[in-house]
């Protein structure tokens, strides 16, 4: 079956994601076995800050691992139990990640803009996460994705602060401070508002033929996941 041009668009944007969210995972697991960088003020910072950081690693770490597999509708379909599975280890992740990173704001280099920018990016990434999987037990489950894709996204604020770390301070030469200051607040409200319009598109565009395949818990797929309840 030919796919048009949406989908492909669509499904290439996926995998691009998805891969970067695998790359920035795999460099947070190889942070944890990194020796210690001496006259690195966050190295020093991260030192002294006890179990946070390894924590927030981890935990950050598995969430961003587990988002290809909580992305796809096939499993959804196919493997429910499966991405049941998932849908709980990312939330454990995310409870161990959102804790120690809102210990770790209070720390954070820039001063009381910074600290701010992280401390509401971990609230919001628990509560997000946290009415998804209430929405889940409740059996709401358009709602419940819709609200996991807020969650994801704000996850992938990790993948979004380190490329706007390395085009402000490496491509654009801007001085490094301000520039982490920046982007402590741009990394997860570009990607809120980036997931905001994903969703309006989803509302409205036409349905194709994958929106009528049957899902893990009934209706149809990837359209009737992230649709309004009653659209």
């Amino acid at each position: 079956m030919r796919l048009s041009p949406a989908v492909l668009v669509s499904r290439s944007l996926q995998a691009l994601f998805s891969l970067a969210c695998l790359g920035t995972a795999a460099y947070a697991f190889a942070y944890l076995f990194m020796r210690y960088r001496g006259g690195d003020p966050f190295a020093a910072s991260f030192a002294a800050s006890g179990w946070d950081v390894p924590a927030h690693f981890f935990g950050a770490g598995l969430a961003l691992a587990l988002v290809p597999l909580q992305l796809s509708t096939g499993v959804r379909r196919r493997w429910p139990a499966l991405h049941r599975i998932g849908g709980l280890l990312s939330v454990a992740a995310i409870l161990v990640g959102g804790v120690s990173g809102l210990s770790l704001a209070q720390h954070a280099q820039g001063g009381w803009p910074s600290r701010m920018g992280f401390s509401l990016l971990a609230l919001l990434w628990l509560g997000a996460t946290g009415n998804g999987l209430r929405l889940a037990i409740l059996g709401q489950y358009a709602r419940h994705r819709r609200w996991m894709a807020y969650s994801m996204a704000l996850t992938a604020g990790a993948v979004s602060l380190r490329v706007m770390l390395a085009v402000g301070t490496g491509i654009l030469q801007l001085p490094f401070m301000a520039t982490y200051v920046s982007v402590a607040w741009a990394s997860w409200l570009l990607n809120l508002a980036l997931c905001a319009g994903w969703l309006w598109w989803s509302d409205r565009r036409p349905p194709g033929p994958a929106d009528h395949l049957p899902t893990a818990h009934g209706g149809s797929g990837m359209r009737w996941a992230f649709r309004r309840p009653g659209a």
